[in-house]
């Protein structure tokens, strides 16, 4: 599927625009908190509310460092750096307790982010969301889009590994029966493009709460605030 894409692109310094035929993404492959939501605060919320619960210490150091992380991999950080008699699998159970009862509040998504996906699936461009989040988490925040919003859904609860492993990713390429080297992921975090990158995905980075390295299939947004299918197409498009 091609077309004549030109278009200038928002969120990058120089406004970049191309007037020759490429490829529209075979599928997009989204990241959830911090890329199509911006349930960070909540999560970090949570994690102090935690430590406060059973005496603990913790910085906003301590939780940047998570963002991206498998769940388990978190709660075992979250034990041995706040300091808490809790196993790691409690650790995740309660900090999910706290998050869904926030986002059963107010979903907060990231600017353009249901745009862009409106976008692609009337191009009928193939979604997936990939998340370590855990699928009682993911649930009420897909009960705000369309059924068919993602063809496929890969959560921490699904994958062995998870980011910056690039099985995430891996799980999700293969369910849609694309090679990842076919598809776009958007991140928000470097642990998240590097699972993305490792797999052989483009990775559309937008950094939000965290920095992201410069990496060899990494591109870079500073908002998907206007992007559509054919700037994504073009952002993308060196690759």
């Amino acid at each position: 599927m091609e077309d004549t894409l030109s278009t200038a692109i928002p969120g990058t310094p120089a406004g970049q625009r191309t007037d020759t035929p490429k490829p529209w993404p075979q599928a997009v492959l989204w990241d959830m908190d911090g890329t199509l939501v911006d349930t960070e605060p909540y999560w970090i919320a949570t994690e102090f509310a935690l430590a406060e619960k059973y005496g603990g210490t913790w910085s906003n150091e301590h939780a940047l460092n998570l963002v991206g992380n498998a769940l388990l991999e978190s709660g075992r950080y979250i034990r041995e750096h706040m300091g808490i008699d809790r196993t790691p699998d409690e650790i995740v159970e309660e900090l999910l307790d706290g998050v869904v009862a926030l986002v059963r509040e107010e979903v907060p998504w990231r600017p353009g982010a249901v745009e862009l996906l409106e976008d692609l699936r009337a191009n009928t461009v193939p979604c997936a969301l990939v998340t370590m989040s855990w699928q009682r988490f993911v649930a009420p925040i897909l009960e705000h889009l369309p059924a068919d919003t993602f063809a496929t859904i890969v959560t921490g609860d699904r994958v062995e590994f998870g980011k910056p492993h690039p099985e995430p990713y891996l799980t999700a390429a293969s369910a849609l029966g694309l090679d990842p080297g076919e598809c776009v992921a958007i991140e928000d975090s470097n642990t998240g493009a590097k699972s993305a990158e490792s797999a052989g995905c483009v990775v559309l980075c937008v950094p939000h709460h965290v920095p992201i390295l410069e990496g060899d299939r990494r591109v870079f947004a500073d908002t998907l605030d206007g992007l559509d299918t054919v700037s994504l197409a073009i952002l993308t498009s060196k690759f």
